[in-house]
């Protein structure tokens, strides 16, 4: 048996103390604990520790700063339970403390991936212009379940989808972009399926949008190319391969054959 001759408090960290011990062979230092072991154990000069009682003292204390340490990690921003975990292990936390920490976040409600979820769509929908597959996939690759997960974005509803898509639509929709406004449409649509929108409501947005098209901003847009095209190939090609050559180049790029012809006729 040991028996306890001093408590003595750290200087830099207040909240933990040092634990002095006498086998009979003379005082000496013998493990340090966190204020709350302190008081769970009610340790106090005079008091006798065996070495089982010590060993339990000293593997309390480590899970006791293991949790503090999961406790500062959620104190940023909320967390998964694999975001935890993930941590701890990264902290080289003893396996059966990760499982005892988590056990404990979640009954003191810390740790609850379905609030986690619904708090993080709510999130993505009000600061980004990503769409939910996007947002969904996110919370699965934190480690929320699929189940969890597909609850979570019923809150992204068509009409905020919609929304969303047709805002971002309309800004990146470009006066002075040299693009056919087709071109421009497949470039933007190409961009929302990655960011995760539905195809239904792309082809809405999509349909919507092109009541907004400018002719004289489209002609001045297919000049622009024609004239690129033109003096990009008249040095090889004359005549009806010429003219070939830029009808093919501007239908690729959009443009229609009606406007294509009328460049033609203007400059050939």
């Amino acid at each position: 048996m040991k028996k306890i001759t001093r408590i003595t408090t750290q200087k830099k960290r207040k909240n933990r103390f040092n634990i002095f011990l006498d086998d009979g062979q003379g005082e000496a230092y013998g493990f340090s604990v966190d204020e709350a072991v302190l008081i769970e154990y009610k340790l106090r000069k005079g008091l006798e520790l065996d070495d089982s009682m010590i060993r339990t003292l000293v593997q309390k204390d480590n899970l006791h700063k293991s949790y503090t340490l999961a406790i500062n990690f959620l104190s940023y921003r909320m967390r998964t339970i694999k975001e935890i975990n993930d941590y701890l292990v990264k902290k080289e936390v003893e396996p059966e403390h990760i499982t005892k920490i988590i056990e404990r976040l979640i009954n003191e409600k810390l740790l609850d991936d379905k609030m986690f979820a619904n708090a993080f769509v709510q999130t993505r929908i009000h600061t980004t212009s990503k769409g939910p597959m996007l947002v969904k996939k996110e919370l699965i690759d934190k480690g929320v379940s699929a189940t969890i997960a597909s609850d979570a974005i019923q809150q992204y509803t068509y009409e905020i989808q919609y929304e969303k898509a047709q805002k971002w639509v309309s800004k990146k929709l470009n006066s002075n972009n040299k693009h056919s406004f087709r071109k421009q449409i497949q470039q933007l649509q190409v961009t929302l399926v990655q960011k995760g929108f539905a195809k239904d409501v792309i082809k809405e947005v999509v349909a919507d949008v092109q009541d907004v098209k400018d002719d004289d901003v489209e002609w001045e847009a297919l000049v622009h190319q024609g004239e690129k095209i033109l003096r990009k190939h008249q040095t090889k090609f004359e005549g009806y391969a010429l003219h070939l050559k830029i009808k093919e180049a501007l239908f690729r790029k959009g443009f229609t054959i009606e406007l294509i012809n009328k460049f033609l006729d203007e400059k050939l």
